[in-house]
């Protein structure tokens, strides 16, 4: 199958420099294996995600140059193909309903089961509830939707970090796959989408790498092959904190207002990425120099001064 990348930014704010590098090394990635690039909106949570950011993100990636290959995908469109996907893995048996509460969970774990970017492994509360127990419940509470993850370690060889291996089991118990509010989770809803817009090669930052074992899991249970991944290290501030999340983060649509041109950012991405000095660069250049193999296997610390001075900001 020929090479299918993609970008999957959530519209929950404004597209940050730490953001802008994944972009422009899923683009380089799928230009480089002379490939098709696509952009997908992950715009589930509707409480946060906003019609501005939006556009805001595709006027950032347009004025970069990254340009995407096939109409966007929106995953507020997407619903019935998520309900679809549940409702094969409820015929086999493989999701249940789960009544508990983020506080009833928290007080069930102990300190043994440890913690997953999902908060305390799940302890199976609902796991083995009957049909009348189920019943009850739902009377006074909507339920949310668990995969029985399947014990064992899953392993897989990411084209960065090397081999990975997790028993999702027991490092995180069963997981959500559809919320409370009838939405579907992120790990439910990218497998499905990858899956559906047939993606062979996923580039993303490090900080979803423990999910990839939790995905690989749904991908065998709903029958689909799994892409390949590259999780990259993120960008930090002198703080640890990620670049993209602190406050005052440099956002795109702030540098282009201010009239910079797109090659000092280029080219400062680049640099983060082991693929250039920190010069401006154009697209062309970076298409010719990319490789995967010089890409940072540790975290880019920077300064905010350091920015400042790549991009010749006042």
């Amino acid at each position: 199958m020929s090479f299918r990348g993609r970008f999957a930014p959530s519209p929950t704010g404004r597209l940050h420099l730490g953001n802008a590098r994944s972009a422009l090394l899923g683009w380089l990635q799928a230009r480089a294996a002379s490939g098709r690039f696509l952009l997908r909106v992950e715009d589930l949570d509707r409480s946060r995600c906003r019609p501005e950011y939006v556009d805001e993100l595709m006027r950032d990636l347009e004025w970069l140059g990254l340009g995407w290959d096939e109409p966007p995908l929106f995953q507020s469109e997407r619903d019935s193909v998520y309900r679809a996907a549940l409702e094969q893995l409820e015929r086999e048996d493989l999701v249940y309903p789960c009544f508990c509460t983020r506080a009833e969970i928290a007080r069930a774990a102990s300190a043994p089961h440890g913690l997953s970017d999902e908060g305390p492994r799940y302890p199976g509360t609902c796991a083995r509830l009957s049909l009348a127990e189920r019943t009850e419940r739902a009377r006074t509470r909507p339920p949310a939707y668990r995969f029985r993850a399947q014990p064992g370690e899953v392993h897989f060889e990411d084209g960065l970090q090397g081999t990975y291996a997790q028993d999702v089991s027991a490092a995180v118990g069963d997981f959500v796959v559809r919320r409370n509010d009838g939405v579907a989770s992120y790990q439910l809803a990218v497998v499905v989408d990858d899956a559906a817009t047939r993606i062979t090669h996923v580039l993303r930052g490090d900080d979803l790498l423990s999910s990839t074992p939790r995905q690989l899991q749904l991908y065998t249970a709903l029958g689909l092959s799994a892409p390949r991944f590259f999780h990259v290290p993120l960008v930090l501030g002198e703080d640890g904190k990620r670049l993209a999340k602190r406050e005052g983060a440099f956002a795109l649509a702030e540098l282009r207002q201010r009239g910079l041109a797109a090659e000092p950012v280029l080219g400062l991405l680049a640099a983060w990425s082991g693929l250039g000095d920190g010069g401006p660069l154009g697209l062309d250049e970076l298409v010719y120099r990319f490789r995967a193999g010089p890409l940072p296997r540790t975290p880019v610390v920077t300064r905010e001064r350091a920015i400042i001075e790549a991009l010749g900001l006042p």
